[in-house]
């Protein structure tokens, strides 16, 4: 994951959390990037926010979304 700080005070209300990339999440879940685009339109995977014709992602939404999941399987 990159860690720019031009990027992060950018990041609305204040926010201070660094954004993943579709990359920095396919390799932290070690799943094909191919499987996040499909996830995406199939409205399955953590939400994912659209900033111009980027996807980003807030790790907090995606820890959410494990938590979810693991709650769901047990």
């Amino acid at each position: 994951m990159t860690n720019n700080p031009a990027t992060i005070s950018h990041l609305p209300f204040g926010d201070t959390e660094p954004l993943m990339t579709v990359e920095d999440l396919s390799a932290y879940l070690v799943i094909p990037v191919a499987t996040l685009y499909k996830w995406r339109t199939l409205g399955e995977g953590p939400r994912g926010i659209r900033i111009g014709r980027h996807i980003r992602y807030h790790r907090s939404e995606v820890q959410a979304w494990l938590a979810a999941r693991a709650e769901a399987v047990a």
